[in-house]
């Protein structure tokens, strides 16, 4: 493979993007960062036309399955009709395609039920791409990360929160180890070059499904992680979901509102804090559109706000 440079002139692979819901519409920071990482590293993106909600993991799969099965895989139709790999950024999205993927190449039941739905509208799920997270993909490209790093980001603590969609089905998602992963803190430490703080409740849900239902339930579960957080000392939270992230920033001001308490801990996907390492500007990255600023930690990591 030929020397890449820093503006990933030598592409490499173009994945089928699917940003799904909640990104484009309430934290769009969060692809810009995305795009920007993964055009340093050579890969492109190409548009999903006509791609629907994927649909989320827990309430339509939880009504229908068979419906829900359907909806995915007429994304993975969409990708299969494009030759490419899908490549997600969402944590709900990944765990929807690549379980419905899985499962409708493993059970030829479901597959031909499914087949017979999707033949309505001229379609046909045949189980020929793969479906990526984001964070897959970063972890198998650390390498070339690590040479793209300008200004590792020493002395900042940070705490990272998985959320539930990026590990369960383990059997399916095959991302990490569900009850003791790694991935994320490895990002943080080996590559971009700060230090992962551990923390009681890490593996704790954010609270954000409660929401629905119950918003005094919801903010507790979240109390007690940002609780934790404080404690350790962390600089700021890095996360890959738009569902937690929308939790941890609404739910702060929620929470002072309520309980009357004042955490102000700011709120980062893993690939503004990557920007961040490679020198980017904060308002390339989006950093200005938080709920929570991050005035402390970038003014930490050496950046004028």
């Amino acid at each position: 493979m030929g020397e890449r440079t820093k503006e990933g002139m030598d592409r490499e692979k173009r994945y089928a993007f699917f940003p799904g819901c909640y990104i484009p519409t309430r934290v769009p920071y969060m692809e810009k960062s995305a795009r920007i990482i993964l055009n340093r590293l050579g890969i492109d993106l190409v548009e999903m036309k006509n791609a629907s909600c994927c649909p989320d993991p827990i309430l339509l799969k939880g009504i229908d399955q068979r419906t829900w099965l359907a909806m995915a895989a007429r994304n993975l139709c969409l990708a299969e009709e494009m030759g490419s790999d899908i490549l997600t950024l969402c944590n709900g999205c990944f765990e929807t395609l690549k379980t419905a993927n899985t499962t409708l190449r493993e059970d030829s039941k479901l597959k031909k039920v499914t087949n017979e739905v999707l033949s309505k509208i001229g379609r046909e799920f045949k189980g020929t791409v793969q479906v990526e997270h984001l964070i897959g993909i970063l972890r198998e490209k650390k390498g070339a990360l690590k040479g793209l790093v300008e200004n590792p980001l020493k002395d900042v603590n940070v705490a990272v929160h998985y959320g539930c969609h990026l590990l369960k089905p383990s059997r399916l998602l095959k991302m990490d180890d569900p009850f003791y992963p790694l991935v994320l803190d490895e990002l943080v430490e080996e590559t971009i070059g700060a230090k992962s703080v551990q923390y009681r409740r890490k593996m704790w849900c954010c609270g954000a499904p409660a929401m629905q239902r119950d918003e005094e339930l919801s903010l507790r579960i979240l109390r007690g992680k940002l609780q934790q957080i404080r404690a350790s000392g962390a600089d700021c939270i890095a996360l890959t979901c738009p569902f937690c992230q929308i939790q941890f920033e609404m739910g702060q001001l929620l929470i002072k509102r309520r309980f009357k308490e004042d955490y102000n801990i700011p709120v980062l996907s893993i690939s503004q804090l990557l920007g961040l390492a490679m020198n980017i500007n904060p308002t390339e990255l989006g950093l200005t559109l938080h709920a929570v600023g991050a005035k402390p930690p970038l003014e930490k990591m050496g950046f004028k706000v």
